[in-house]
């Protein structure tokens, strides 16, 4: 009995050393698991990256000069032309228009009047012929008497003005003819309307009459806006001739909060513009006004426009044209040689920024001093040194000291 006594009293024992080392156990502090990442150095660039186009900076826009019908446009755009050189469009007269029935009596009546008043000029120059032949014909019997004394020195004188007077209506009488034949002419083609038969062959119009269009600029054909022949008031624009090669540039719409940032000079990263390597550029002006847009969801913005040179040479980019979408990323800060740590590692305190320091196993308060961050990575001064491990992602319940280990990767 008593052996059995000893042995339940071990056995008790036991069982409350078991419990309590498994109560111990529980409440241990064990160390909290973090993400962890490095302090490095290297070369970190702050940019504003925004969705832009190419456009040709001085396009020229080739536009009717006078009211009149626009054959069918030859060219093509992309094709090469040459300042006052390559005749690029044709135009003709308008064409007239249709006549309603009184205008069209009208005509009738006026070429009727005009046929009449030919034949009446006809009939004067007739009058004048017989009496310049009559006035001649005295003038010589004159001559002819004077010269044997028989006829005044007098009446020989009237006799030449006679003559002289016959041969001025004569002149006149010719130049109403041709005044006349005019005005016959003029009142037909007041006949002439768009749906007569004849309208070609008595306009005589053809290509090769036609007036010709040159280019205003050497350079390409961007875009044609009237191709088909049509008839267009003075003014209105047939087609857009630019340089490609040398006057290309992009244009990019910045928020007016990325707007301030961005300086004249400044450095500009091409990308995503379907080349194989990125394009260098760099700003050349920034408009002093913005303009309000909407964006895809509807939230309104104010935006402004930022012009952009392409430094590399043409043939870097030869197959970038005309309003073509392209990624720019504008550098407003860089430095070669920061030190860099994650921003998902920064947080405030106490007015400044501090990130947990991993040291000897526990979290470390260190305080910073940010130079610039990109949303991905900062640039800090002071307070960290390359190689040191930091907490990424530190939890609300994170203090100084407190055991933390990293956090298994799956």
């Amino acid at each position: 009995m008593a052996g059995k006594k000893r042995a339940r009293r071990l056995l008790t024992v036991a069982l409350l050393a078991l419990v309590a080392g498994a109560i111990t156990f529980a409440f241990w502090p064990r160390a909290m698991l973090v993400d962890i990442g490095d302090v490095t150095r290297g070369p970190m660039v702050v940019t504003i990256d925004e969705e832009a186009r190419t456009r040709v900076h001085d396009p020229y826009v080739v536009s009717t000069p006078v009211t009149g019908r626009l054959l069918r446009v030859a060219v093509e755009p992309g094709d090469e032309v040459i300042r006052g050189t390559t005749v690029v469009a044709h135009m003709l007269p308008t064409n007239p228009s249709a006549l309603d029935i009184r205008t069209r009596e009208q005509a009738r009546a006026a070429v009727t009047a005009a046929e009449a008043a030919l034949r009446v000029a006809r009939a004067d120059l007739n009058k004048a012929i017989a009496d310049d032949d009559l006035a001649q014909s005295d003038l010589e019997r004159a001559k002819q008497l004077a010269s044997t004394g028989t006829l005044a020195r007098a009446a020989l004188e009237r006799a030449e003005g006679t003559a002289r007077a016959a041969q001025a209506a004569l002149d006149t009488a010719q130049a109403a003819i041709s005044m006349r034949e005019a005005e016959v002419e003029n009142a037909r083609a007041q006949l002439i309307g768009f749906d007569d038969h004849g309208l070609a062959t008595a306009l005589q119009i053809n290509t090769e009459k036609a007036t010709p269009l040159f280019a205003p600029a050497t350079g390409r054909i961007l875009q044609v806006m009237q191709k088909s022949e049509t008839t267009l008031p003075v003014g209105t624009p047939i087609m857009e001739i630019g340089n490609i090669e040398d006057d290309l540039e992009v244009v990019v719409e910045l928020l007016s909060t990325d707007a301030v940032q961005v300086e004249v000079g400044d450095r500009v990263i091409v990308d995503k513009w379907g080349g194989p390597q990125p394009l260098s550029g760099e700003v050349v002006r920034v408009d002093p006004w913005g303009f309000t847009k909407y964006s895809a969801l509807g939230v309104e913005e104010q935006r402004v426009n930022a012009r952009i040179e392409l430094t590399d040479p043409p043939e870097a980019r030869a197959a970038l044209g005309h309003g073509f979408r392209v990624e720019v990323r504008i550098v407003t800060w860089e430095k070669p040689d920061a030190t860099i740590v994650p921003a998902s590692a920064l947080f405030r305190t106490n007015g400044g920024v501090s990130v947990f320091a991993v040291k000897d196993g526990r979290a470390v308060l260190r305080e910073v001093a940010v130079e610039r961050s990109n949303g991905l990575e900062a640039s800090v001064a002071g307070g960290l040194e390359p190689g040191e491990r930091i907490i990424l992602y530190p939890a609300p319940g994170l203090a100084e000291g407190t055991k933390v280990a990293q956090r298994p990767t799956n």
